[in-house]
C-alpha cells in the first residue's frame, strides 16, 4: 500500500510503531521496521546519549530497514541534555525522529541540518498546524481514545482526524484507538496516511516486557482504562489497577488543590517496576482504549501481515461490494 507515509519515510506498509517508555527498544523497532512498517526506538527511556548512541546501534544490527527515534521534550526545569541526544542520533545514521510532548521548536535547525525527517505527535489541530509551520514533515494526530496524554480538548478521531485533513498541508498519520485493519481503513478514509500504534505493539512476542504486561493486555476491555490528572493539566490515559485507584482516591480527597507531589509514589518510576519487573499494581503506566480490541499477542510480522492483508479485502470487498451491490427500489410509505 502506497501513501504520502510510505514515500515520506521509505517504508512498505503506513505503520508506525510509536514511541513507549520502557518498550520502544531495539527488539521492538527492529521487528516492525523488519515487518515493513516503522520501528521507533524511545530516546529518553536510555538513561544517557551514549546509551541511546549504543541502543541505536544494535538496532542496526538487527535491520538494514529504516528505523526512528522518538524524543519526548519535557519542561526546561527537568530537561535531559537534549543537543546531545540529538548528535546521537544523527551520528546513528538516523534520518526520522517522532518527537513528542513540548514543541520541537528549538531543536528543528538541528534536526533538519542533519536531514532528519521529523513527525511530531499532536492533540489539536491547532498544535499540528504549528508543527506544520515550524517545518515538520508530518504529524501524529492523537484522538482522546490514545493511551498516555491527550489534550485537554477530549476530541475522539472521528471529529479530530478529518478536521486535520481539512487544516493541514503535510502528511498525518492516525493515533489513538489504532488496532487492526479497521482502523487502518476507517484512518485513511477520513484523511490519514497511516497509522500509529503504541498498546498493540506492546501485545506482540517482540516486545520486551514482562509476560504480565502481555496477559494484562489481553484480559483488558474498553472499560479498563482511567483518565488521571486532569487537575494538573496533564490528563494521562493509563490501564486501571491499584496504583491507579489510589491515585484516583488522592485526586478525590485534594481537589483542585492537588499538586504533583500528592501522587509522586503513583507516577514516579513506575515503568520499570510494571514493564521489566511484571508489577501491575505499581501505579499509572499509558494505556490506550484500543486494549479492548486486542485478543492475542502475535508476532510483529504476523500482526502487520494480517493488517495489511485484512484492509485488502475490507477495500477491494466490503467496501466496493456497497456500490457493486443492486439496486433496490426504495421504501415506500404504507398507504
Amino acid at each position: 500500500m502506497r501513501t504520502a507515509i510510505t514515500d515520506l519515510f521509505g517504508i512498505e506498509h503506513p505503520i508506525v510503531q510509536g514511541g513507549m517508555h520502557y518498550v520502544g527498544f531495539a527488539e521492538l523497532a527492529a521487528a516492525v521496521s523488519n515487518a515493513g512498517g516503522l520501528g521507533i526506538i524511545t530516546g529518553l527511556t536510555q538513561r544517557t546519549p551514549e546509551n541511546l548512541a549504543k541502543e541505536v546501534a544494535r538496532c542496526h544490527d538487527m535491520t538494514d530497514k529504516p528505523f526512528g527515534v522518538n524524543l519526548t521534550f519535557l519542561p526546561t526545569f527537568d530537561a535531559p541534555p537534549y543537543p546531545e541526544y540529538i548528535a546521537a542520533i544523527r551520528e546513528g545514521g538516523i534520518k526520522i525522529v517522532e518527537t513528542a510532548g513540548r514543541s520541537p521548536e528549538q531543536y528543528m535547525p538541528a534536526l533538519k541540518a542533519a536531514g532528519i525527517k521529523v513527525i511530531h505527535k499532536c492533540t489539536s489541530v491547532r498544535h499540528s498546524l504549528k508543527a506544520e509551520q515550524i517545518g515538520c514533515d508530518a504529524v501524529s494526530v492523537d484522538g482522546f481514545e490514545c493511551g498516555g496524554h491527550p489534550g485537554e480538548d477530549d476530541m475522539p478521531n472521528m471529529i479530530l482526524l478529518p478536521r486535520a485533513a481539512e487544516e493541514l498541508k503535510i502528511p498525518f498519520v492516525a493515533s489513538g484507538g489504532m488496532a487492526d485493519a479497521r482502523s487502518l481503513v476507517a484512518a485513511l478514509a477520513l484523511g490519514a496516511s497511516g497509522i500509529n500504534m503504541g498498546t498493540r505493539f506492546i501485545a506482540t512476542k517482540e516486545a520486551p516486557v514482562h509476560d504480565n504486561v502481555k496477559k494484562a493486555l489481553v484480559a483488558a476491555s474498553e472499560l479498563d482504562t482511567r483518565i488521571v490528572m486532569r487537575a494538573l493539566r496533564n490528563t494521562e490515559r493509563v490501564l486501571k489497577n491499584a496504583g491507579v485507584e489510589r491515585l484516583m482516591e488522592i485526586e478525590r480527597e485534594k481537589g483542585p488543590k492537588l499538586v504533583i507531589a500528592d501522587i509522586l509514589d503513583e507516577v514516579a518510576g513506575v515503568y520499570p517496576k510494571v514493564m521489566i519487573n511484571g508489577d501491575m499494581d505499581a501505579g499509572a503506566w499509558s494505556c490506550g482504549m484500543v486494549v479492548g480490541l486486542i485478543n492475542d499477542v502475535p508476532t510483529v510480522k504476523e500482526l502487520i501481515d494480517r493488517i495489511m492483508t485484512d484492509a485488502e479485502s475490507i477495500i477491494r470487498q466490503r467496501l466496493t461490494g456497497f456500490l457493486d451491490a443492486p439496486q433496490q427500489e426504495p421504501l415506500r410509505a404504507a398507504s
